[in-house]
């Protein structure tokens, strides 16, 4: 994979599937047996949904501000034709930089014959709401009063200490800027797992991407793709820890929920991309990790 191409958009890429297992009394769903003759030695996580649920409901603030700008275009669409068009795209960008999504706003604002602002003046706008909607989040984790547990995917911290102990170097890539992940990372108690690997969407976005991040450790630490281990709930990490050779964990997490039931159309688009495995969330985290180091 050329990792100086710009984040592709969604493609099915995986029609059909055989018949899948479940790992024994557990949720994790076996779509490709692994066959790696070595047990993972990297493993690459993305951060919002995959780890954290701080910026759970992102999409009712996008989608809504989306909204207002395009009828401020002038066009006589309905409320609720822009709402699904906006859904609709946002959704296919899922997983890709906030800024993909700003950019394709920006060219639907166009089409309607209006002038468009500079996408990373969506982007700020957006950010400015978001914050707005998850200002209590922060400022309880900030203050103690609430735990990092209430506010990550059930059992992250669990899952994370293992591979810590099982010698394995952790990586984290995430599509929101990179201040606020490492803000957000230490509030959630995960820089004590990641250390300086902690990489987040540049100003510059060209300049970064999750393909980056991987062909880096790989580079870095001049061994092959059949190494690395990868969980995300975006197509994004799916497909580029599939295009060097790695395992792929698709993490279909029901964020608002937490009930230990896959997102159905989080599974679904992951396995279209070649997940290989796909969980609700790590709280079978002991026998997935005894059936990726073959301790079964």
């Amino acid at each position: 994979m050329d990792s100086n191409q710009h984040e592709r958009d969604y493609q099915r890429t995986v029609e059909r599937i055989g018949p899948t297992r479940f790992l024994p009394e557990t949720g994790v769903e076996i779509v490709r047996p692994f066959t790696r003759g070595k047990p993972p030695r990297y493993v690459l996580f993305d951060f919002d949904g995959t780890l954290s649920l701080i910026r759970e409901g992102w999409p009712e603030v996008m989608v809504p501000m989306m909204v207002e700008i395009l009828q401020a275009t002038g066009t006589d669409e309905s409320v609720e034709q822009l709402r699904e068009l906006a859904m609709k795209f946002v959704m296919e960008l899922t997983g890709k930089q906030t800024i993909y999504q700003m950019i394709r706003l920006a060219e639907e604002v166009r089409r309607r014959g209006d002038t468009a602002e500079e996408p990373a003046v969506y982007k700020q706008m957006y950010h400015d709401r978001l914050m707005e909607r998850i200002v209590d989040r922060r400022e309880a984790l900030r203050l103690g009063k609430a735990m990092p547990e209430e506010m990550l995917v059930p059992d992250s911290l669990d899952m994370l200490g293992e591979l810590r102990r099982r010698d394995v170097e952790l990586y984290l890539a995430s599509g929101t800027d990179e201040e606020y992940v490492h803000e957000e990372v230490r509030l959630l108690g995960l820089d004590k797992y990641f250390g300086r690997h902690v990489y987040g969407a540049l100003d510059d976005y060209r300049t970064f991407s999750k393909a980056k991040v991987i062909e880096r450790i790989l580079s870095e630490n001049r061994v092959q793709g059949e190494l690395l281990l990868g969980f995300g709930d975006g197509y994004v990490e799916i497909q580029d820890v599939k295009s060097f050779g790695g395992t792929a964990g698709a993490v279909a997490s029901d964020e608002a929920g937490r009930g230990g039931k896959p997102d159905l159309w989080k599974r679904d688009r992951l396995i279209g991309v070649g997940a290989d495995i796909v969980i609700p969330d790590f709280r079978d985290w002991k026998p997935l990790l005894e059936y990726l180091w073959n301790e079964t």
